[in-house]
């Protein structure tokens, strides 16, 4: 009989969401890489050409910034009534700013 995914059967095993030992060395060590050379980053980007280091920091902010995701919302409109139409729509235009 198979263990469900997530159950080895070791108790002593690594607990779920804590990184691996291998992962961790790994960040630690381009961190201090990083750091040990960052005025000749520094340098190496000043170098580039414009539209190279716009495409560095492009790709740089995707380790500081959290993406973005679309978020949909379906409503049907037809089983509210006029009032709770303009109460939501209202409640929209506040958070566009539109008010």
């Amino acid at each position: 009989m198979g263990l469900s995914k997530g159950q080895s059967g070791n108790l002593k095993g690594r607990p779920k969401g804590v990184p691996n030992k291998t992962t961790t060395d790994l960040r630690e060590f381009i961190n201090r890489l990083l750091n040990a050379n960052r005025r000749q980053i520094e340098r190496d980007m000043k170098a580039l050409e414009p539209h190279q280091r716009v495409a560095l920091y492009e790709k740089l902010l995707s380790y500081s910034l959290p993406k973005m995701q679309s978020v949909t919302a379906e409503v049907d409109l037809g089983r509210l009534n006029d009032e709770e139409i303009g109460r939501i729509s209202g409640e929209i235009l506040k958070k566009l700013d539109y008010d």
